[in-house]
């Protein structure tokens, strides 16, 4: 079912025929024309009158495919086995070579609290793998967080922000750390995210204590640096790092951060990640942030680690031993969620159960993380000149085939 490796994708044009889902729109009667790697139609069948695709024949699909874009994740420590707070390449291929293969085709690699010298290595692994085009650049899960909430990260390796050591990262990374999660109420957050944006850097506000003011005020100042150094459109704005995980439950007289959010992504202020595993999340939470918020704030995420994709047993989360026991991943010093086993199309299709629309879903999986990460002129939709990388489900919205850069690897 794949393509010859060694064949190039310019010696390729591939028509796809099916139910386009992208951009938030549905295009029932689709057509999906590639070429060279890049799609060059992608609309209603009856209006497709592309030159030199004469005589090529439509790829045989599923009965009443849908084909949506390959999946962005913005937040993945690893699977299949493999993991990325590690810093292993091998380990990191491994769960790579699986993401993709499971429609995620554009991921950042997320690191998770560690050493100075595990950091470093780790980033220099992934700024090397990004450049090999495996990866879209690299996520930072602290060290900057709060020991209150640090939920699965390792509390000995915590710190204050310090700006000498963030800027070290940010400099080792080379253009390559797309987001870093923090916490606002620590001191010298404020100056960590005046340093983040100053390299266009993505704050993320995430295993934090803080109350709603703070993250308010937090939120508002990342994204005025982000604006005021170039980022355009929805780059020029903040996350936020698995709402509700990882920071204090809304209380009706101290709401904490998330209200903070919530209020910043409805006025498309900032995005929320959404870890909507039906573990990490009731279904019905996803359902109502996203009735809060809209599609447009939304980032769909999995948080997934080394087991997704595998069975029930023993792994590890960087240097933490975890057990996953009915695909719920525990961290064994403290009981703490440790992560997500789900794929992203998994989170996509529980997302949908849950009664978010599919275009809704595919949007926040797609479209709204391509742009936070300032890559939707490339990737996280099906339009001409963007990467071929498309993910192909059948009826029941189960996985059929993968392209990415115009090769089947499914």
């Amino acid at each position: 079912m794949s393509l010859d490796p060694t064949v190039s994708p310019e010696d390729h044009r591939t028509i796809l025929r099916g139910r386009i889902v992208s951009d938030g729109e549905s295009v029932t009667d689709g057509l999906v024309a590639i070429a060279d790697g890049r799609i060059v139609y992608a609309g209603a069948a009856s209006t497709f009158h592309e030159a030199g695709f004469d005589g090529v024949e439509a790829t045989p699909l599923p009965e009443d495919a849908v084909l949506i874009p390959g999946l962005v994740d913005i937040h993945c420590h690893g699977g299949n086995g493999g993991d990325f707070p590690s810093g292993q390449e091998d380990s990191a291929r491994t769960a790579i070579d699986f993401l993709h293969r499971a429609g995620t085709t554009s991921l950042l690699a997320s690191m998770v609290t560690a050493s100075r010298e595990d950091l470093l290595r780790g980033i220099e692994l992934y700024v090397r793998l990004s450049e090999e085009g495996l990866l879209s650049g690299i996520h930072l899960e602290g060290p900057f967080l709060s020991e209150a909430r640090c939920g699965a990260q390792n509390p000995a390796y915590l710190l204050n922000p310090d700006l000498e050591f963030a800027e070290e990262l940010i400099l080792a990374a080379g253009g390559q750390l797309r987001t870093m999660t923090y916490a606002p109420e620590l001191p010298g957050a404020a100056e960590l995210v005046d340093l983040l944006t100053m390299h266009g850097v993505v704050p993320s506000l995430g295993h934090t204590d803080s109350d709603d003011a703070t993250a308010a005020a937090s939120l508002a100042a990342a994204r005025d640096g982000l604006s005021e150094g170039g980022f355009d459109g929805s780059a020029s704005r903040p996350t936020v790092t698995h709402l509700f995980n990882g920071m204090p439950p809304i209380h009706h007289r101290s709401p904490g951060p998330i209200t903070a959010c919530l209020r910043a992504a409805q006025a498309g202020q900032a995005a929320v990640e959404l870890i909507a595993d039906n573990t990490h999340l009731d279904p019905r939470t996803t359902l109502t942030v996203f009735t809060l918020v809209g599609a447009a704030n939304v980032l769909l995420v999995t948080d997934s680690m080394a087991a997704a994709g595998l069975s029930d047993g023993r792994y590890m989360l960087g240097p933490s031993p975890v057990t996953v026991d009915g695909g719920v991943a525990t961290l064994d010093a403290t009981g703490s969620i440790a992560g997500g086993t789900a794929t992203l199309l998994q989170v996509v299709q529980r997302t949908v159960a849950a009664g978010v629309s599919l275009e809704d879903a595919v949007r926040s999986a797609t479209a709204v993380p391509a742009d936070v990460l300032g890559l939707d002129d490339e990737v996280g939709s099906l339009r001409r000149g963007l990467r071929a990388d498309v993910v192909v489900l059948d009826a029941g919205l189960q996985l059929a085939r993968v392209m990415r850069e115009g090769r089947w690897l499914v």
